[in-house]
């Protein structure tokens, strides 16, 4: 099953694709989309959605796993993230991906069994659950391989 996780953004959004055969996890490609504070946030969301397609189209992932907003502490930035999630939540109900969503604490506590555990601990299980050494350097990108891991536990 191909999982595609995205941790959405308006800036950056991580996303990655995990082949999970029902006992390992393989990385099979992740990146980020970039949009530029200079563009009008219209203009960044149809980026978004344009390059989301691309990636849903290219990859047909059976599944999607996504971050929920369940707080956020800078008031600035929620609505554009909730903008951009809207966007991708788009893209993928247009191409009928069921779509699974987990919160920060969620995603923390599946994969590392506390549910307030730092990035680094994050990380080091994500490292674990594909077998590697090295991992993307761009915290959304991992993050994204992260929300796609927590599903393949909490919900195959």
């Amino acid at each position: 099953m191909k999982i595609l996780g995205i941790d959405p953004g308006m800036a950056i959004v991580g996303y990655s694709l995990v082949d999970f055969d029902g006992e390992t996890s393989q990385l099979l490609h992740s990146g980020s989309i970039r949009t530029s504070k200079d563009d009008s946030e219209a203009a960044r969301l149809l980026e978004i959605f344009e390059d989301m397609t691309t990636i849903v189209e290219k990859y047909k992932p059976d599944a999607a796993s996504i971050e929920k907003l369940f707080f956020f502490r800078n008031q600035t930035t929620v609505m554009p993230v909730a903008h951009a999630r809207g966007v991708i939540l788009t893209v993928l109900e247009k191409f009928k991906i069921p779509i699974f969503e987990y919160t920060p604490m969620e995603v923390k506590q599946i994969l590392t069994g506390y549910g307030r555990a730092d990035k680094k601990e994050v990380e080091q299980m994500v490292k674990l659950a594909l077998g590697c050494d090295n991992l993307p350097k761009l915290d959304d990108t991992v993050d994204s391989i992260a929300i796609a891991i927590c599903h393949t536990r909490h919900c195959l």
